[in-house]
């Protein structure tokens, strides 16, 4: 993970880096992956995640625009509560 996460780091337009260990198993180690930055090229991050070995499942937050708001909670998130 620290290798991956410097590689990242040294793309262009990213700023920051962190990498969270979620889950191990004896094939595959799950991790979370949180970027910021002004400008990140998608295809160079996923080139260096493939390079390491991984894949990108899903992108799920994205936030964008001149000024970054704070996710406010909604009637869906008290419904994926029972979830976490």
């Amino acid at each position: 993970m620290l290798t991956l996460a410097d590689k990242l780091g040294d793309i262009d337009g990213i700023e920051g880096v962190d990498i969270a260990l979620f889950e191990i198993d004896n094939k595959v180690e799950n991790i979370k992956i949180t970027l910021e930055g002004d400008d990140i090229d998608y295809q160079e991050v996923q080139e260096v995640v493939q390079d390491a070995g991984g894949s990108i499942h899903s992108i799920d937050k994205v936030s964008t625009g001149k000024q970054l708001i704070e996710e406010a909670e909604t009637p869906q998130d008290a419904g994926a509560r029972w979830m976490r």
